[in-house]
């Protein structure tokens, strides 16, 4: 377990990161696992947090780096795509979604939800282009 150097009192807020592998018959090889788990959704969140500030080139770096430890992990994916489909970039990340819709028909459907209260800022056409890959 990780922690801060001062305790505040508010444990969840003092740890850091609480990682178990009791059951696991390779505990090293599982912890070395999760650290990159958490390091990748640290990276998610910064990502997050650049674009809640309009800096994407932040974003883009941190969503980048979450992705290279965690590259199986369709959200990181996702979140990235939609990100390069936001700044103009939606023909070049076609492909990526069709992986991703191929891989878990559910991203689809969130594809139209998340256009539906605009957090992924492309025109119909474009729209219609992405929710397209997945019958390719």
């Amino acid at each position: 377990m990780g922690v801060k150097d001062e305790a505040t009192g508010r444990i969840w807020e003092d740890r850091l990161i609480d990682l178990r592998v009791e059951d696991n018959p390779e505990p090293l090889v599982e912890l070395r696992r999760l650290l990159r788990v958490d390091q990748a959704y640290k990276h998610m969140k910064t990502g997050d947090l650049a674009i809640e500030k309009k800096d994407v080139t932040a974003a883009l770096r941190e969503y980048g780096l979450a992705e290279k430890l965690f590259p199986e992990n369709l959200e990181m994916k996702y979140w990235h795509a939609v990100l390069l489909a936001n700044i103009g970039k939606a023909d070049e990340v076609r492909s990526i979604f069709r992986e991703i819709f191929r891989r878990d028909p559910n991203w689809h459907i969130l594809t139209s939800r998340i256009y539906d209260i605009g957090l992924i800022n492309v025109d119909k056409k474009q729209l219609e282009l992405i929710l397209r890959e997945s019958k390719s």
